[in-house]
């Protein structure tokens, strides 16, 4: 267990304590920006690898065990992070490096929240870490989650000094929180925006990993069948 935590705190201080500090402005001056996103490449794929070696060689111990109700919620936590991925992949994300909000405003999954990448990871993690409920669980996908937490703040901070008008619009129009400005009624749910493969991919792939999760993980997620 402590191999998994060693990796752990690598990875969060690669993603965390170097992405998005002044450290990497630091060492982007020093060594160039491409010569920067290669190194922090390498050391990323790294610390993946470590992480998922400790993650497998960890032993067990039992934090918590939930009512086989709850994991069918988690079950269909699972739904709305695939589309939430799929949908991140699918158009244009003000979120990203370079991107700006047009005048138009946000729209898609963008009214939902302007971070759906990183809500769909977060989402993954903690349906993991409450459906395991063990130490290394915790460790290893509290690990993802918080960098995904983390993340969001941080990519908003970096639109804020890039494009400060871009950044009032995109503020006042969408949130991290999924469903946050909806409901704040600084926006509203246009479903329609979303393309419909998105919708579908996103289903056919939770359908498909709730199928395959057994054969690929060692573990199936439907209560009843767990092994």
């Amino acid at each position: 267990m402590s191999n998994l935590a060693l990796a752990a705190a690598l990875w969060l201080a690669i993603h965390i304590g170097i992405s998005g500090t002044t450290l990497r402005a630091a060492l982007v001056r020093r060594l160039g920006e491409r010569a920067f996103a290669g190194v922090y490449s390498v050391l990323s794929i790294a610390a993946l690898v470590l992480l998922i070696q400790a993650f497998r060689h960890a032993g067990t111990e039992p934090l918590w065990s939930l009512p086989p109700g709850a994991y069918w919620v988690l079950v269909a936590l699972m739904l709305p992070a695939f589309v939430l991925f799929v949908a991140s992949l699918a158009g244009a994300n003000p979120t990203l490096t370079g991107q700006t909000l047009g005048e138009a405003g946000p729209r898609g999954v963008t009214r939902i929240t302007r971070h759906p990448m990183m809500c769909a990871f977060s989402l993954w993690a903690l349906v993991h870490v409450l459906g395991n409920g063990d130490l290394a669980a915790l460790l290893f996908f509290g690990t993802f989650g918080a960098t995904a937490l983390a993340g969001m703040p941080s990519i908003d901070a970096k639109i804020a000094a890039r494009d400060p008008a871009a950044w009032a619009r995109l503020s006042a129009t969408t949130s991290i929180l999924p469903f946050g400005a909806i409901a704040a009624g600084r926006n509203r749910f246009v479903p329609g925006e979303i393309p419909w493969w998105v919708w579908l991919t996103g289903v056919a792939l939770w359908a498909a990993m709730l199928h395959f999760h057994a054969q690929l993980i060692g573990l199936s997620p439907i209560p009843g069948q767990m092994i």
